[in-house]
């Protein structure tokens, strides 16, 4: 039982070292995708991913990486297992996680909205602080970035342009 409880948190540092593919300052820990790691009473090792929406592109990437780092570290049965519900959230990032983006010019999303969510046909207007200087005089210029959870931003007043991940 002990050896268990071991493996399993080495396993569990491992894989939370993974990091991003997309959005490489994060690990999957920060990110909040990865839900757990366990041992199995056979000896494998069982990582949970969350996608952080449906139809994720880097969920493969992360998949392998999390796989090949385990069996280097020598686990040798490992498998990986997507988890569904409850679907990931922005506010699962964590409070390193939110500083790492905006060290590297990315704003951090807000809380995620609760509730019933107002439809309207216009777009919102919501306040995004800049992440270099800190002024929430800034404007969207994209809905879409480099990746779906992101979105352009520019700030008017130091005039650089950002992305920022978008609240889910």
């Amino acid at each position: 039982m002990v050896t268990t409880l071991i493996d399993s948190r080495r396993a569990w540092n491992i894989a939370a070292q993974v990091p991003d593919p997309e959005m490489p300052m994060l690990t999957l820990a920060d990110l909040g995708v990865l839900r757990g790691v366990e041992i199995d009473a056979d000896g494998s090792v069982v990582a949970s991913l969350t996608p952080t929406y449906s139809g994720c592109p880097a969920m493969a990437e992360m998949r392998a990486e999390v796989a090949a780092r385990l069996r280097a570290a020598g686990f040798a049965k490992v498998e990986i297992r997507t988890v569904l519900d409850p679907p990931w959230s922005t506010d699962w990032i964590t409070p390193e996680g939110r500083r790492s983006l905006a060290e590297h010019g990315i704003a951090p999303p807000g809380a995620a909205p609760r509730g019933p969510i107002e439809l309207t046909l216009s777009p919102t207007r919501r306040t995004v602080a800049c992440p270099r200087c800190g002024s929430a005089d800034t404007e969207e210029t994209s809905r879409f970035a480099a990746t779906s959870c992101k979105a352009l931003w520019r700030c008017r007043a130091c005039r650089e342009p950002f992305e920022y991940v978008k609240e889910i």
